[in-house]
């Protein structure tokens, strides 16, 4: 369309200006869209960009110019500046007073009658419930009480989640099935169809409840029989069964369904919008949220009342009644031992309960009596797997290892006596860290692996793996077989990569253990400097540039492939990928039966007729990907070669630990003992300084390795490039990781450190290592604040250095831009008061103890100066809107549009000659 030729028309309206309405052209929009009418901007707004607009308060992004009163005077009133101050100091009070009340009662309330009340019910007595009401209203340890409350309270909204997600997980996982085998067959066909409809939904979305999942196929072989009458997946979904004519007890359940039937998504979905985290927390402004504190605190009392108070006296009388009350109390864990020995006696009942309500034919008593005994059980197997399988190898792991560290079980048992809680604890964290490793270990062996190799291992990564529907459907036996089983390979683990080389590293070399781990040194380096160094340099350089796992995996795979042509094992160990169906063997006496429970789809991904939609759903899932078993060529002698394997790999990581335990850390001494002389330091920062020269030799040696093939004029051009490079990063680590640091941490500790540690009798030492060291923490977080922070010069220049990297670093950007800007202001933050102490104060004429004040002194009074000032400039900025909010209030008649014209690059405001205001 040609506009030119065209009348210019409102953008919103599509008409002409006239005098009455003339046309306006308020920002950079050009062409069809460059004109609206004054009254068009109230249903319209206009697009702008902020690098020309000059966005007000308006409430469309133009040019708008405001319209006062014309009795407006040229300074406001004071009497109005007052009555505004006072409108705004009651609004601030209020929303205070409202804020007030709600972090009392969420943050006081709450918690604090969480705690009383737990007290009041596990003291064990009738005089604590009668003396309740005074007890709440008690100011004794408040704080700690609250502390107390808060995790109380923490642990029964915890337990709630969880409630609601295993019911979740019952109904679309399905239940157990020997917990719906009793459920009375359906009187007609109908009901009959409507229970294959029900499976076969199952079965699509869920594997069958009977069966785990395909990564574990000695639990398939010990799978419970099912009966020859009732579906593979019946029960699944109980809720959408339908049974007419059943007994009298199962109305209830059909009404149920019914109801389920008649709910209206849409009553709930509003429920929703109106409930809000604002209006359930009180942070709206409503006083609704005091009836959600009543709820809470009634809920948490019951759930300290059901999952705390009963186990725990059930426990406790157990205990008491066979004897065991000593050897609980010598645990230093009396109350969690109570509880869960409570919960395994429920547990007991619950289910000695349910086959009693089976044999008298109790259909709703024995279903209420087997869920309750699911959510028990899953609680126990939760427990036991996160709390008490870490635990075991931590403590494992702490007593294989104490001739290492020249300990030995009576130090530990003192240890523990002293400090149980934290004992406790840094032995179930190493225990986790163990466990976490060793499976990440078994997840890289999985994609070295042909599949098929771990089928006695769980695969975390198999879709269809769900733990919880595991703890749900398989029987305890099978659970405390598992268990057994991990600690018994965990352990011989642990045996054979720490207890069985540190055996060897005393009999071979008797000098170099124990490694030193004591808490202090006498060496001039401090161990805070060292520690910084480590965490803040060394690790982070290992963990993002270390390539470690792309390196372990090609040692894995290196070490497989020589293995397996040793042992004439390729095939078994990696597959053979030129294998298909015509050259596949056969003989199922020979080679390659898979083991229990997979399915040979490695070139069948579409299922057979007649698995169902399960068996569509994980050839879908499987196509492209990671496949259940992998047929192989099985040699003679088959075991025998499994068994030399097997011995083969045992070698192999002893060999390992033995390396790992002696060349860093001989390494590492080595080279500190250039820097300390004889001098003993923590083993860690020897470890870590020999780690971090072995990595960088390693480094060194593939990257030359990878540029030996393409010929010495490469290398040669490589060479200049990564030394240039190298000398780039050095003046930028001096300048950035250097002396940024040092003026850092000099600066704290001038301001902060010295003032309050050092007493004005006394002079302060200084120590530029430990300042250095203050100074790369602190620049770490003022690092990441700016760049959490908004978007300022800082922010910018560190993003763009972080984007272009160490191979495209820029020197001169960074020094222009980054460093000397910096280092130019701590400088000066330096320089500037103590030329003022030391030079100008002296040439006043001030006694010599005020010398000594005001160069002590000087430091923390600027600052507070500064700060000072930026409050006070904060608040005159607050002053002004708080002016401006009052003057528009009052005299603000309207707005009006005015053109945008642009001359020289800028922009300028020019008004029509006949302006209207709204």
């Amino acid at each position: 369309m040609d506009t030119a030729e065209e009348a210019d028309i409102c953008r919103v309206c599509r008409s002409e200006g006239t005098p009455d309405k003339p046309l306006y052209h308020p920002c950079v929009c050009t062409g069809s869209i460059k004109f609206i009418h004054q009254e068009c901007t109230v249903n319209r707004k206009l697009p702008h960009r902020k690098d020309y607009l000059n966005v007000s308060s308006s409430p469309f992004p133009l040019f708008p110019l405001p319209v006062y009163s014309p009795d407006m005077p040229s300074r406001l009133p004071i009497q109005d500046i007052c009555a505004g101050l006072l409108t705004s100091v009651g609004t601030a009070i209020r929303y205070w007073f409202h804020y007030t009340l709600v972090a009392f009662a969420w943050l006081g309330v709450v918690p604090l009658t969480a705690c009383r009340i737990y007290k009041c019910l596990f003291t064990g007595s009738v005089s604590s419930l009668l003396t309740l009401p005074l007890d709440m209203l008690s100011t004794e340890n408040l704080l700690a009480d609250c502390l107390q409350g808060c995790f109380v309270v923490t642990c029964t909204l915890c337990a709630f989640i969880s409630l609601v997600w295993l019911r979740e997980q019952i109904v679309h996982g399905g239940a157990p099935q020997w917990l719906e085998q009793h459920q009375p067959p359906p009187p007609n066909a109908a009901g009959q169809a409507n229970e294959a409809q029900a499976a076969g939904q199952g079965a699509a979305d869920e594997p069958p409840a009977a069966q785990p999942a395909p990564a574990d196929p000695p639990a398939q072989n010990e799978a419970e029989p099912e009966p020859p009458d009732v579906p593979p997946d019946q029960g699944d979904d109980p809720e959408l069964e339908e049974e007419e004519g059943a007994a009298a007890e199962d109305a209830d359940p059909n009404n149920g369904a019914q109801d389920d039937m008649n709910w209206n998504a849409l009553e709930w979905d509003r429920a929703a919008e109106e409930l809000t985290w604002e209006r359930m927390l009180g942070l709206d402004g409503s006083l609704v949220f005091l009836e959600h504190v009543f709820w809470v605190v009634s809920l948490n009392t019951l759930f300290i009342l059901v999952f705390a108070f009963c186990p725990y006296h059930i426990g406790h009388f157990s205990v008491v009644g066979l004897g065991f009350e000593e050897y609980v109390q010598a645990s230093h864990f009396e109350g969690l031992i109570t509880t869960i020995v409570g919960y395994i006696l429920l547990a007991m009942t619950l289910i000695l309960c349910h086959g009693l309500a089976a044999l008298v034919r109790f259909q709703r008593s024995r279903r209420l009596l087997g869920v309750c005994y699911i959510v028990v059980k899953v609680s126990l197997l939760v427990v036991v797997e996160i709390g008490v399988f870490p635990l075991i190898c931590g403590w494992w792991l702490d007593i294989c290892s104490l001739e290492m560290f020249d300990a030995s079980l009576k130090d530990r048992e003192l240890s523990f006596k002293s400090a149980p809680g934290t004992t406790m604890f840094l032995h179930w964290l190493v225990g986790m860290v163990y466990v976490f490793y060793f499976a990440s270990f078994i997840l890289l062996l999985r994609e070295v692996l042909r599949p098929g190799v771990l089928w006695f291992l769980r695969n975390l990564n198999d879709p269809d793996f769900n733990p919880v529907q595991e703890m749900i459907h398989l029987p305890i036996y099978r659970h405390l077989r598992r268990f057994i089983l991990s600690v018994v390979v965990f352990g011989s683990i642990v045996l054979l990569m720490l207890w069985l080389p540190i055996r060897l590293i005393k009999l071979l070399l008797p000098t170099f253990l124990p490694y030193n781990v004591m808490l202090y040194s006498d060496a001039p380096v401090s161990e805070l400097s060292l520690e910084l160094l480590l965490l803040q340099v060394v690790l982070p350089a290992l963990l993002e540039q270390g390539h470690t796992r792309q390196w372990l995996k090609g040692l894995v795979r290196a070490w497989t492939v020589s293995a397996g042509y040793l042992l004439d094992l390729h095939s078994y160990l990696l597959g053979e990928q030129e294998d298909n169906d015509a050259n596949q063997p056969v003989n199922n006496n020979n080679n390659n039966n898979p083991p229990p429970g997979h399915h040979n789809n490695n070139n069948n991904p579409a299922p057979a007729v007649g698995e169902g939609l399960h068996a569509a759903h994980q050839a879908i899932l499987q196509q492209g990907g990671p496949v259940g078993f992998q047929p192989y060529h099985r040699p003679l002698r088959f075991p025998f070669r499994i068994v030399l394997l097997i011995a083969f790999m045992c070698i192999t990581l002893l060999v390992a630990s033995l390396v790992c335990l002696t060349l860093p850390v001989f390494t590492g001494r080595w080279l500190m003992s250039f820097w300390t002389g004889n001098s003993k330091i923590h083993e860690l920062y020897t470890a870590a300084c020999g780690l971090y020269v072995c990595w960088l030799s390693i480094r060194g040696v593939t990257v030359l390795l990878a540029w030996m093939p393409q010929g010495r004029t490469v290398i040669l051009h490589k060479v200049q490039e990564w030394t240039l490079m190298i000398l780039k990063t050095l003046v930028v680590a001096l300048l950035v990781a250097g002396v940024i640091p040092l003026l850092l941490g000099l600066l704290f500790e001038l301001v902060i450190v010295a003032p309050l540690r050092v007493p004005l009798d006394q002079t302060p030492l200084f120590y530029p290592w430990q300042d250095w060291a203050l100074g790369v923490l602190h620049a770490k977080i003022i690092a990441a604040i700016t760049l959490m922070g908004p978007q300022w010069w800082l922010k910018t220049v560190i993003e763009q250095v972080y984007a272009n990297g160490i191979r495209n670093i820029d020197l001169q950007f960074i020094i222009r831009k980054l460093a000397a800007p910096v280092i130019s202001v701590l400088l000066l933050s330096l320089c500037v008061p103590y030329v003022i102490a030391a030079g100008v104060v002296p040439a006043v004429g001030v006694t010599p103890e005020m010398e000594i004040l005001m160069q002590r002194r000087i430091y923390p009074f600027l600052l507070m100066v500064v700060s000072l000032i930026g409050i006070l400039s904060f608040q005159i900025r607050q002053f002004k809107r708080l002016y401006e909010h009052i003057k528009n209030d009052k005299y603000l008649v309207g707005q009006r549009l005015v053109n945008y014209e642009r001359k020289a690059g800028r922009a300028s405001s020019v008004p029509p000659p006949n302006p209207v205001a709204e």
